[in-house]
């Protein structure tokens, strides 16, 4: 397994894995989505709300709020040596106190743990007019996206074949799949039709090229062809902010890991060894 960055930041990565089955390709895909745990709003104790929204509406945006995770300081629930009764340790507290006329913002919340603050501190809450309030308690607490979307720590993670075009000799550079290309890969160089440098991975494999270049009357088989490598993929993830990308990569990995030993070892106890 190779992997091969493209870019990389703490918000996107683009790489290319290479020397894998497209089952662990997709594997690596749902463990970033759904098995690195966050932070997210799961219980609102509502004190004061005369605000337009009910309080299950306000409480279901507090929870889609990413917020700043430290994998170091928090823990799972199940695994915390609390026993699930919530602490320090796999929660942290947030408290509200508003009146309007104002719009209530992510800033609003305050937190127990300085660290864990929301991800961006101008997401809107609900508006307040002269005279309205709201006071409330909010308990985020370690989870997977596997539980509800609002633990999930990407907001883009994708993946695709790597494409691979191939151009014969009877190409006559008439330029008809340069025009119809819909990402602007192709161009006409010299006598043939090329890739533009540094633009395959753009390719979507649509094939609308091959049906330009065959209803051009070169024959049966056209010029050009489309097809992908059957062990190389393009990932693009994005993160929503809570967690770096790389973090990200380095959990999902990390699991896939845990789990095919405990496979492993479960197979070798049935097997007897």
């Amino acid at each position: 397994m190779e992997i091969q960055f493209g870019s990389l930041d703490d918000d996107v990565a683009r790489f290319t894995l290479s020397g894998v089955t497209p089952a662990f390709a997709n594997a690596f895909r749902r463990a970033m989505i759904a098995e690195v745990p966050t932070l997210a709003i799961e219980d609102v104790r509502i004190y004061d709300n005369t605000s337009a929204l009910f309080d299950e509406m306000l409480t279901h945006r507090l929870g889609l709020i990413p917020i700043k995770t430290d994998l170091t300081t928090y823990s799972l629930k199940d695994k915390c040596s609390c026993e699930g009764q919530g602490c320090p340790s796999c929660s942290v507290t947030f408290t509200l106190s508003a009146e309007g006329p104002k719009t209530v913002i992510s800033s609003d919340l305050i937190p127990q743990d300085p660290k864990a603050v929301p991800v961006f501190d101008n997401i809107p809450i609900v508006k307040l007019t002269k005279g309205q309030k709201l006071v409330l308690e909010a308990k985020a607490i370690l989870n997977t996206g596997k539980e509800h979307a609002k633990w999930q720590p990407t907001i883009i993670c994708g993946y695709k074949n790597q494409p691979v075009i191939t151009i014969s000799d009877i190409c006559d550079a008439c330029g008809m799949c340069v025009e119809e290309c819909p990402r602007e890969i192709l161009t006409v160089k010299g006598k043939k039709v090329e890739v533009i440098e540094g633009k395959l991975s753009d390719c979507s494999m649509c094939r609308l090229c091959e049906r330009a270049c065959v209803a051009t009357g070169i024959g049966e088989e056209p010029a050009i062809k489309i097809s992908s490598e059957p062990d190389r993929f393009i990932f693009v993830v994005e993160g929503d902010g809570a967690l770096p990308v790389k973090e990200i990569m380095q959990k999902a990995i990390h699991y896939i890991k845990e789990q095919s030993e405990e496979l492993e070892s479960q197979v070798r106890e049935i097997s007897g060894g």
